[in-house]
């Protein structure tokens, strides 16, 4: 799915199937290993035991997998279908056919599965940016649940194989805050090694140096990119999240090894993140669509949308006593089957009932992600509900775009999402348009003089007067937090230093300016209030180093708006959203579509192919008067598509304040920094919060 190029560490890496130097460790010795290995660690060493000896035991014994086919009769029923399904891809076919083989001793399925796994281990040895460690995975997989059926040269070739693409991949797939080192890699390795450990010399070494590699490097990028349980890379982790969690789940199995608990500010929000990152409503085949995030997709129903159910279900099973996953599990039960019928074994692995199902209508209605910098919200647990996202992030890796400050909101359908189509990685409409801060809701300030790097090996001729980032190489990645530390001042580039919810209102605030040229602009901050259950106030204040450099307010409307008085008014389906301009007072407004959207400049850069529902119109605001400094305050209201109009807002500049008045409700937000209060009609001011909310990581960026 993933389309960038191979990338390489910058310098040599502990990785998984490096040739040993010292003599392998021999299974009873372990324990004492790795107790050693943690001294070091902030986490103390775990009880651990060895790896059984018998197969299947990658997903349980056989006695516990069929123990598990009388607890969930109904889901075990849909898989034996599958299992006998003509067509299944690899996937479907050796995890369900597999599962049924162990299960019923089924000589016919076991030798099925071979079959599938024997196409790959007499095949070339792949490398490089390529699934090789899927292969691995489902490889590893037929092995133990049809391993009866195996022949001891069949084996032997399977254990060959696993070794020479470890070895072919030890400076594959290395930058721990990408993909690909979990998805792409070290998930299929780690099958391999425990599906072969008593009979792979090579297994012991290969399970030590990954887990070696996570903790001294993927475990504190987790913890850094994925505090709070958001991910900075975006999208992709959709992708691959379930990929890793299945080896997690195996480890802890196979000898009692919980990752998990190393990463514990990732892995101990992951789900609660995932679950605020759905739009509300079910849709296709039962499934819920996830939020855009930077690269990925997911306009269009896909198999990811099962991954991310699967990989909530494993993390609330493990955290099955904490309320806050229980309440996780209740989101869950609301789509409870796997939408892709081949993907049946998800339900009959993961879907665990026994959970106890906690209050969702009682659970918090925003969660805030400091490492990546990601807010979500709603206004309620129904599946019409408002929703919001808001990223404001440092950069850590590829798949990220130029869009600090950018929104999205959804109302029965998107209304404000995310621009362009992720139609090839580095293609001309991708590095000129498609992750560029012209296709996202946030501010552009145009340096007519100002150039960009090249992005992504693309070949990049737009001047859209967004953000600049200093690609150090073509992915415009780092490696590890090491790299990410040496390079801060390159690297951390924004903040969300205030979040907080009371219920009634939710206030955010953020700082972008260090994502943008400082040759050309010296702020910008953001401030939003998001009146629940439906409103939203954003303020934003940009200086920029000349007066001549023109702002731009940015909208990614999904359907051009229509007029109603002071109001424009965007409908898409069953949801509709009003936008109110209210600053700078004389302004400029302009919506771009049609031939001209995917235009910058004296360039058009349409895409090649149509990834799904996109924006079709750029709503630009710009203040009519040249000035250094502006402020830019918009009133975004969500309704349904049957709403004939909403309140209008007023405002007022006192000196350092703006006063926003909203029915009932009025505001006065500080211009010189962040806060201010909120009044509700016969009640007192609040003021609204100023708490600082910043990751533990010290900040050490240029201002």
């Amino acid at each position: 799915m993933n389309r960038e190029r191979r990338q390489r560490a910058a310098g040599p890496q502990a990785v998984a199937g490096r040739a040993p130097t010292a003599p392998l460790v021999f299974p009873r010795l372990v324990a004492v290993t790795l107790s050693l290995l943690c001294l070091g660690c902030s986490v103390p060493a775990q009880a651990r035991h060895e790896v059984p000896a018998g197969h299947p035991r990658l997903l349980g014994s056989r006695a516990e997998l069929q123990a598990l086919a009388r607890q969930r009769p109904a889901e075990y029923q849909r898989v034996v279908a599958v299992a006998h399904q003509a067509d299944l891809d690899d996937h479907a076919a050796i995890l369900s056919q597999g599962l049924v083989a162990a299960i019923e001793e089924d000589a016919d399925l076991a030798r099925q599965v071979k079959q599938r796994a024997l196409k790959l281990v007499d095949g070339p040895i792949r490398q490089g940016h390529v699934t090789f460690g899927t292969d691995l995975a489902l490889s590893a997989l037929a092995y133990d649940l049809g391993h009866p059926a195996w022949t001891d040269a069949e084996r032997a070739r399977f254990h060959s194989y696993v070794n020479r693409t470890v070895e072919a991949n030890v400076d594959s797939e290395t930058h721990v805050f990408h993909n690909g080192w979990y998805g792409y890699k070290h998930w299929g390795i780690g099958l391999a090694a425990y599906a072969g450990y008593h009979e792979n010399p090579r297994a012991a070494e290969i399970l030590r140096t990954l887990e070696q590699d996570f903790r001294q490097r993927a475990a504190p990028a987790l913890e850094l990119a994925g505090d709070g349980g958001g991910w900075a890379e975006g999208y992709y982790i959709h992708y691959w999240l379930y990929e890793w969690l299945f080896f997690c789940e195996v480890a802890r199995r196979c000898e009692g090894l919980d990752y998990y608990a190393l990463a514990p500010k990732f892995f101990g929000q992951r789900a609660i993140a995932s679950l605020f990152e759905m739009y509300p409503g079910v849709r296709e085949y039962g499934s819920r669509r996830p939020v855009p995030m930077g690269d990925g997709g997911g306009r269009l129903f896909g198999g990811d949308r099962d991954k991310a159910l699967a990989a909530r279900r494993i993390l609330v099973n493990y955290h099955r006593d904490d309320p806050a996953h229980q309440a996780v599990h209740a989101f869950n039960e609301r789509t409870p089957r796997s939408s892709v019928g081949a993907y049946a074994y998800m339900d009959f692995l993961w879907r665990d009932p026994t959970v106890p199902r906690g209050d969702l209508a009682r659970f918090k209605l925003s969660h805030f992600s400091p490492g990546p910098g990601h807010v979500h919200a709603r206004s309620s647990w129904d599946e019409d509900a408002t929703y919001f996202f808001f990223k404001c992030s440092d950069r850590f890796t590829a798949h990220q775009h130029l869009d600090a400050g950018h929104f999205v909101l959804y109302r029965q359908e998107e209304l404000a999402g995310d621009g362009g189509h992720y139609d090839a990685f580095g293609s001309p409409h991708d590095v000129n348009y498609h992750l560029r801060t012209v296709a996202h809701s946030t501010v552009l300030v145009l340096d007519p003089a100002e150039r960009w790097p090249g992005i992504r090996a693309g070949e990049v001729t737009a001047n859209d007067g967004g953000q600049h980032h200093a690609w150090p190489h073509h992915n415009g990645a780092v490696t590890d937090t090491a790299q990410w530390t040496e390079g801060r001042a390159l690297y951390d580039i924004a903040d969300i230093p205030v979040f907080a919810d009371t219920g009634e209102h939710l206030y955010v605030a953020a700082d972008a300016t260090r994502a943008y040229s400082p040759r050309k602009l010296s702020r910008f901050t953001r401030q939003i209030v998001y009146l629940r259950p439906a409103t939203f106030v954003i303020l934003d204040r940009v200086t920029a180093t000349q007066a001549g450099f023109k702002k731009t307010w940015l909208l990614q409307a999904m359907q051009p708006p229509q007029t109603q008085g002071d109001h424009l008014v965007i409908t898409n389906g069953a949801g509709k959203l009003f936008l109110q301009p209210l600053l700078p007072a004389q302004r400029r407004t302009e919506c771009v579509g049609g031939a001209d959207l995917y235009r910058v400049g004296e360039h058009r850069h349409p895409p090649q192919r149509d990834t799904g529902p996109a924006p079709t119109c750029r709503i630009e605001v710009s203040p009519a008067v040249p000035a250094a400094d502006d402020l830019f305050l918009h009133v975004l209201t969500t309704a349904t598509a049957n709403t004939a109009s909403v309140p209008a807002a007023r405002v007022q500049l006192e000196g350092e304040t703006v006063r926003v008045e909203i029915g009932d409700v009025t505001l006065r937000l500080r211009t010189d920094g962040f806060g201010g209060e909120i009044r509700r009609a016969g009640r007192a001011a609040e003021p609204l919060s100023t708490q600082v909310n910043l990751p533990a990581v010290p900040r050490a960026g240029p201002s």
